[in-house]
């Protein structure tokens, strides 16, 4: 590619709300522009990074068993209510309404769309196991997009659904989709760490992230500095104390607390520490009210809190039921003495505590010298609270939890039957019964990876891409475009390169030496190749690879070899 005919807008400085390194570069190189927050046109530096990285996951997808297909961006109403998803996915989904008054959502992922296609033509076990997906733009309306490709609006994701007979199917399944998204970040040089995850709005079970460790990254997990466990934040676990015997008799005291409504004020006023007191959190499920009880330190976890109910809704009690049920206001509520149909869960560490504070379920009050036994039975004790930095690991006798900021890069899951009953999607097995395919759901940020790379690849001159997933394999500069006798050496190399299979930016404009230098970096394609000076000194090429600054100087006749040699490397 020439790059006189190649349109690459380079900025000096990139615009002062791009945060992350991926974004300042990517724009700063001509990679991409925003339209509105969260929404960005690719231009054509990005358009070939990003068709590189489909062709990776393209391959490996096929290599796996898989077969592409290519779903609508616009989903009805009804199939959504038929899942039971049109209220309840979060982050909302973007919607429309056509000229009949019909609804519609712009597809944020496709589990209701593939299960239908299924359900339309699927009969006979025979037909089973299958696995489709595609490479599509999706669309989720984020409160707050940020980091560029990182998280935003409009998307582009490579999402994978199995339809299997049996568990045993699913896993086998699953197990093809696992290993093909480690051969994907293996090519393309990212190197992840997989963590146990929470499905959330998708739903299911035996959920894994692949995870990019990253300072930028707007995720955090846990990892064991002793043992190979690894969660994400929203499933991190403890170890939890030994529990100590319960009080046979009560010395609660109580004491009068005004305004005093947070962790802090309260124990400010009585002279204690936070870990000396115990959050009582009301909450209103399906099926009535729980009481969650943390330590005044902790947070507590209601993606924890979430799976004890089981599925039911789950939401913060608002200020009337409060009061209806403590007789206060937010802020004084404590497990001693609350009506009996409120469920009492207690967290682990609760177990290990004595004479702490809580709320006396009276305004401007608090009761010291609080203990279970003699004051109050939880109805059940869980892990309910966010794992901490430091925290020891459950998963071993030695190690401490580490916490480190990520990228998600992917996510895999087991949904099981959650889609196929809801929506129809069964087959006839061996003895005509008819029975609900059993699902598993596989989704890969293809445009993040373009973001992840650049985070992972870069340094203040500019991006280093690997091989694999760069715009173009190498560079030509050529130092003195007017000089007829270095122009036709450049023109030779480049014509040799193409011939190779090398993937070739040309830069033959009139444009001075430091822009082209600088605009190289900035680009970041894996060798540099430089026709100038030295060149019609010595008959040489001066060579020099991205990633490490190495530098060689070369024959003609033995450049093209040198650079392909270079590119095993990068």
């Amino acid at each position: 590619m020439l790059a006189s005919r190649f349109y690459m807008p380079t900025l000096r400085e990139a615009p002062a709300d791009a945060e992350m390194p991926s974004h300042r570069l990517l724009l700063r190189g001509g990679f991409i522009r925003p339209l509105s927050a969260g929404i960005f046109t690719w231009l054509p530096l990005g358009q070939r990074v990003l068709q590189r990285v489909e062709n990776v996951v393209r391959e490996e997808m096929n290599r796996a068993g898989a077969h592409e297909v290519l779903m609508p961006v616009l989903h009805p109403r009804d199939l959504w209510e038929r899942s039971g998803r049109w209220d309840t996915f979060q982050p909302t989904p973007l919607r429309v309404t056509d000229r009949a008054e019909r609804e519609f959502c712009l597809g944020p992922t496709h589990e209701e769309v593939i299960t239908d296609l299924i359900a339309m033509d699927l009969d006979s076990y025979r037909e089973l196991p299958v696995t489709l997906y595609q490479i599509q733009v999706k669309f989720r309306d984020e409160i707050r997009p940020r980091g560029g490709l990182i998280r935003g609006k409009e998307f582009i994701m490579k999402d994978a659904y199995s339809f299997d007979r049996t568990r045993e199917g699913l896993d086998t399944s699953y197990d093809a989709m696992y290993d093909a998204y480690v051969r994907i970040f293996e090519r393309l040089r990212l190197p992840v760490v997989v963590v146990e995850a929470e499905a959330g709005s998708i739903g299911g079970t035996d959920t894994r992230e692949f995870m990019l460790l990253s300072e930028n990254g707007e995720d955090t997990v846990y990892m064991c500095d002793s043992c190979d466990y690894a969660s994400n934040a929203e499933c991190a676990t403890a170890m939890a104390p030994e529990p100590i015997e319960p009080a046979a008799e009560s010395h609660r005291e109580l004491v009068s607390t005004p305004d005093a409504k947070t962790v802090e004020q309260v124990t400010g006023m009585l002279g204690t520490t936070p870990d000396r007191l115990v959050k009582t959190l009301l909450y209103r499920t399906d099926e009535g009210f729980i009481a969650a009880l943390v330590r005044g330190d902790r947070s507590l976890n209601e993606f924890k809190l979430a799976r004890i109910v089981h599925g039911e809704s789950l939401r913060m009690a608002d200020e009337a039921e409060v009061r209806e049920l403590t007789g206060a206001r937010v802020g004084f509520a404590g497990p001693v003495g609350l009506p009996e149909n409120v469920r009492i869960i207690a967290d682990y560490e609760v177990q290990a505590m004595s004479d702490f504070v809580t709320g006396a379920n009276q305004d401007d009050a608090h009761f010291t010298n609080v203990n279970l036994g003699a004051d109050f039975e939880p109805d059940e004790f869980a892990d309910l609270r966010e794992a901490c930095h430091g925290d020891s690991c459950a998963h071993c006798d030695s190690g401490a939890l580490q916490a480190r900021r990520c990228i998600e890069m992917a996510h895999v899951f087991k949904l099981g039957t959650n889609y196929s009953e809801a929506l129809d999607a069964t087959f006839r097995d061996a003895d005509g019964h008819e029975q609900p395919c059993i699902m598993g759901c596989y989704g890969i940020g293809v445009s993040r990876i373009v973001s992840a790379l650049v985070e992972q690849y870069h340094d203040d001159a500019g991006i280093m891409w690997p091989r694999e997933s760069a715009p173009f394999d190498a560079t030509i500069l050529l130092l003195s475009p007017d000089d007829e006798e270095l122009r036709a050496v450049a023109d030779n190399l480049y014509a040799e390169l193409r011939e190779a299979g090398i993937e070739v930016l040309y830069d033959e404009r009139d444009a001075s030496p430091g822009v082209k230098f600088a605009e190289a970096d900035l680009i970041g394609a894996p060798v540099r190749a430089v026709v100038g000076r030295t060149t019609k000194k010595e008959g040489k090429v001066e060579l020099r690879r991205r990633v490490d600054g190495e530098e060689q100087l070369v024959p003609l006749d033995e450049a093209v070899k040198a650079i392909v040699t270079l590119l095993g490397d990068a």
